[in-house]
This record gives C-alpha cells, structure tokens and sequence, in this order.
C-alpha cells in the first residue's frame, strides 16, 4: 500500500532552525537590494549567472562534462554528458529549473559531476530551449526528443546501461513530469525508475500557495511567477489555452503506473502546494510516492550554502536515486 503521512508540526514556525532563518533573511535581503527579472530581463539575467552572480550562480564548468546531441521527434537537442568512467549502475536525466526562461544544462556541473562520481551513473543535463525566445511547447518538445532518444539506445550507447531516473528543479522537476507522461502516452515508454522531483510547479492555473503568495520574494514571488509564465505562455498566443490541460499541467494528468517518485519542497515556497497535492496524487494513482518537507526551506533552498536543511535535502535525494536503483 502506497500512502503519506505529513507531519503538521512541520509547518510551524517553531520548526524553523534558527541557521535557515538566517539564511533566509540574507537571501530576502539580498534580492530587495537589486532589480528583479521583471525589469532588467532575462538576457541580462542569465549572463550574469554565467559570470557567476546572483545568489543562484551558474557553476564552474566540470572536466567530466561534454556535449553530445540526442536525436530524435525530427529534433536535435543539445545535452551536457557526464560519465564518471568505469562500468555505471544507471542513468540520471536532469532538466534544470529557472521558470522556463533561465537557466542552462552547463549551470549545475560541479553538482551533477559530483552525482555522477558518487552514486556511479552517468548523467544527461538536457538543454531545452527557452522562453520567452521559444514558447510553449518547444521546451516540452526537447525534453521529450532527448528523453526518447536515450530510452530508444542513446542511454546504452553512451553509458552501457538502459537503467534510467530522471529529475530537475522547479521547472526542471515540472518538464520532467511532462516528459515521463509524453513517453508513456505518445510512445509507450516507461524507462524510469525512479523520479527526483524538487520544488516543482505541477499546475500552471497556480495552486492555492502560488496565488495566495504576493510579494514576498525568496528566490521567487507572486509577480515573477506571473511574469515566468507570461513569457511561456504569452496571453495574446495563448488566451483561450486551459492552463489545466494534463500536456501542461501534470497535475490533472493519469498518473497511473509511473515509477516511485520523490517530492522535495520547502514550507516556505510558494509552489508548496504543488509538491503537496502532486505527491499525494501520485500516491493515490497508486504508485510509490515519498514527500520530503522541509521547514522554513525557500525556493531553491537545497542550492544555498549554510542551512543543515540544504544537505539534508540533498542527501535525501542521492539516497533515493541509490535506492531505486539498486
């Protein structure tokens, strides 16, 4: 029997340590001393995550890592290979996050390198392309091209084994979703074994926690989510598009006979209610589902240097990929 127990002590600001409020604070205050996304754009934005800026900075690159291209759907889709050597257990395929504006599968090296490294597989950063440049659906579509080139013998050629998990942050963790439904559904794949979903965004019509959010802004706000998918989805391309169509919107697909799954989301994210409501959906679609709650955790918490809840997120993720693929 699948199932999930949240704990309502979680929620409490007693269960906030007192180093995530500090880190808190620091990134709050961090982003109210400089103009958002909203004014400066996203061009600006993502060149200066590249020169290393921004509280979430693009990382260094990784020796390990190289650039190959899946091929597939009458695409050709740029992804960052990284194989640690030696004979490998299995495969993770990342999808990074940035609200399907910023971001880049060369963003996260030391990270991904390290996984590969540590748990013995090899990982594929898929490099999607972006809004505003790139409207809905030409995300999805790259994501779907590399995830079936890898499934149909990309994974084998290139790392020896079919064994695959997926997984990715915010956008990543909502284009994964999309990914594994598109697999199964248009080409009857079901590769994954495993699903490492963080801080996803599952409804693009905004949870109650989404809408209710405002101003506030830890990493993301009210406005920066209207503005992320304004530029996705523009409203005069998209006016009479229903926001909850499963394509889009994982949460209102059948979720019936998917892989186990991890849900990882902070208490104080806006996309909470995502991770809550999507976890318990998987569960009772009848599938393996684990939901990891972390107090006083912010969008992109586990990203950030200092609180205990980082690593203990992040250790929490690589335990699940041992597990699922052992």
């Amino acid at each position: 029997m699948t199932g999930i127990t949240i704990d309502p002590k979680l929620f409490t600001e007693e269960a906030i340590t007192a180093e995530t409020r500090a880190m808190n604070d620091k990134v709050e205050a961090m982003l109210a001393s400089q103009p958002t996304i909203i004014e400066v754009g996203a061009e600006k934005v993502r060149a200066s995550r590249a020169d290393g800026q921004g509280v979430l900075a693009a990382q260094p690159f990784s020796d390990m890592a190289e650039w190959k291209t899946a091929s597939a759907l009458g695409l050709d889709v740029p992804i960052r290979v990284f194989h640690p050597g030696g004979d490998l257990r299995g495969v993770y395929v990342h999808i990074h996050g940035g609200g399907h504006v910023i971001g880049s599968a060369d963003g996260q090296d030391q990270g991904l390198a390290a996984m590969a490294k540590g748990l013995n597989i090899g990982v594929v950063s898929v490099e999607y392309r972006l809004a505003p440049e790139n409207r809905w659906p030409a995300p999805a579509d790259d994501c779907e091209a590399a995830a079936v080139w890898l499934a149909q013998g990309g994974a084998e050629e290139l790392f020896g084994t079919d064994r695959m998990t997926i997984g990715g942050e915010s956008a990543g963790a909502h284009l994964s979703a999309v990914t594994m439904i598109r697999l199964k559904e248009r080409h009857g794949l079901t590769p994954f074994v495993g699903a490492n979903l963080v801080y996803g965004i599952f409804d693009m019509a905004l949870t109650p926690s989404a809408k209710r959010w405002g101003e506030r802004n830890l990493i993301i706000s009210g406005p920066i989510m209207a503005w992320f998918g304004e530029q996705l989805l523009p409203a005069e391309q998209f006016a009479q598009m229903d926001k909850r169509d499963p394509d889009l919107s994982p949460l209102y697909a059948d979720l019936s006979g998917y892989c186990p799954a991890l849900f990882t989301i902070g208490t104080l994210d806006p996309l909470l209610d995502d991770s809550l409501f999507m976890a318990t959906k998987w569960a009772t679609a009848g599938n393996e589902a684990e939901l990891a709650v972390f107090p006083g955790g912010i969008h992109a918490f586990n990203a950030l240097p200092g609180p205990p809840i980082a690593n203990e997120a992040n250790l929490k993720m690589v335990e699940f990929l041992n597990r699922v693929l052992s």
